[in-house]
């Protein structure tokens, strides 16, 4: 479980892409508690993300219904992140290991 700090003091822009597409809101759901990308990215993808938020909020590598497209089959918040039924209970047992524990996975 991660330990860190719930109320992140962060501030960032920056430009990249996921293999080559700049949708990088289909492939990352980013909230003020946890951020969540897709498994499958280049490791600029991945360390571009843990380089600047690690240290606040927990960075997951996740797929959600054994797809990449995590950031259009989810909606969360600091209090809940809602995935489709399709979700397997894999994909579900690591969101749930590795999100705060206030965050309820449903």
């Amino acid at each position: 479980k991660f330990s860190g700090s719930i109320q992140p003091n962060f501030s960032m822009a920056t430009r990249l892409q996921f293999e080559n597409n700049c949708e990088v809101g289909v492939f990352s759901k980013l909230t003020n508690a946890y951020c969540l990308v897709a498994i499958g990215g280049s490791e600029n993808f991945y360390s571009t993300f843990e380089t600047e938020l690690a240290d606040q909020i927990p960075v997951v590598k996740t797929s959600i219904a054994g797809t990449r497209i995590i950031g259009r089959l989810c909606a969360g918040n600091k209090n809940g992140l809602l995935v489709p039924h399709n979700t397997t209970d894999q994909e579900l047992q690591h969101l749930r290991n590795s999100l705060p524990d206030s965050v309820v996975v449903q």
